[in-house]
């Protein structure tokens, strides 16, 4: 099945079947969805390289790696996300591309690609407070989005988030009614925007509980299983100990509970722990039953939601950047119970 003949099948004319099948917005939405069913039907899939001579595009959307993200590209969590991202993507005939570079060549690389025209947008992921590369891309006009958000850019760009301050914040506030004090935090590199707006949930719950902040109880690094568990380890050997513990990902989440039962206790009675992230194709939390209580946040269907937005973005260059702010779900599993009595 080629173009010609999925346009005969509908009765359209080919250039109305292609801007349907491109997100084109002068196309009805009835329409858009008419040639959508045929092409699935029909299983069309148009040809990426015939589509950029056609449309003057790469078909390419790129995301740049730095060398310092060390774990990334194995992170089932960025798994996920890609995921749900390149299904979107494929629909609209786009491939992903990923360049690995050092942090120094960042910025080189996004400029090389608007010269070159290699890709159509980009995607920024895990921006910092103050993120340079969202003016500069601003200022070089390569259409991008950023997954999460970065405090301090006040210019408008767009981006698809979780709320990660409500989530944490009514995260802790539940561990609180739970009658916990004594709260740890294992969270991400402090430099990290989701890491600061995760902190400052976790204090503004303990400060309306009237629980004083203890940077004791604090820990900050890249989110790996040893992480959570080498930090847990040192929480636990503190004279008075977390009761409960504030994982930032599912990952580290791994470490904590191996640290808890490595120590002799039992999660869920002696420590209660609560995860984010939880939902994982590849690392669920268990069946019917969660392991972890969590805040739950699908990260494949972030993928999708700002592959879209990107996509709108693309064939509608003058519109105002689109802002997705999505929330986060508290699941309760076996992980969290009642402060333990301690004499």
């Amino acid at each position: 099945m080629n173009l010609k003949r999925l346009a005969e099948e509908l009765g359209l004319s080919q250039t109305t079947v292609s801007r349907a099948l491109n997100g084109y917005p002068e196309v009805s939405e009835a329409t858009r969805k008419r040639v959508e069913e045929a092409a699935r039907r029909y299983n069309y899939r148009p040809n990426s390289r015939a589509k950029g001579l056609a449309t003057g595009r790469a078909m390419v959307i790129g995301q740049v790696i730095p060398t310092s993200v060390q774990h990334e590209m194995v992170n089932p969590i960025f798994g996920d996300f890609v995921a749900g991202a390149s299904q979107t993507f494929s629909r609209y005939g786009y491939d992903m591309m990923f360049s690995r570079v050092p942090d120094v060549d960042e910025s080189d690389i996004y400029r090389e690609y608007r010269a070159r025209g290699a890709v159509d947008a980009v995607i920024l992921q895990g921006p910092l407070v103050n993120d340079q590369r969202i003016p500069l891309l601003n200022r070089i006009g390569l259409p991008f989005i950023v997954h999460g958000r970065s405090t301090g850019i006040t210019e408008p760009y767009a981006f698809v988030d979780v709320n990660n301050t409500r989530a944490f914040q009514h995260a802790t506030e539940f561990l609180v009614h739970l009658g916990h004090r004594r709260i740890a935090l294992i969270n991400g590199l402090e430099g990290m925007d989701f890491a600061q707006r995760r902190r400052a949930g976790y204090e503004a719950a303990l400060k309306a509980a009237g629980i004083p902040v203890d940077p004791a109880l604090m820990r900050s690094d890249e989110m790996t299983e040893y992480f959570g568990y080498r930090e847990t380890r040192a929480l636990l050997a503190q004279e008075d100990p977390p009761t409960a513990i504030m994982a930032a990902s599912m990952i580290a989440a791994l470490g904590v509970r191996r640290a808890i039962e490595e120590t002799g206790l039992t999660m869920g009675r002696d420590v209660s722990v609560i995860t984010h992230d939880d939902d994982l194709s590849y690392l669920k939390n268990g069946q019917d039953v969660p392991i972890f209580t969590a805040i739950r946040s699908s990260v494949r269907k972030a993928g999708e939601i700002l592959a879209q937005c990107l996509v709108d973005q693309i064939n509608a260059p003058d519109a105002p950047p689109e802002q997705r702010m999505l929330e986060a779900d508290l699941l309760v599993g076996r992980s969290t119970g009642p402060a333990p009595q301690r004499t």
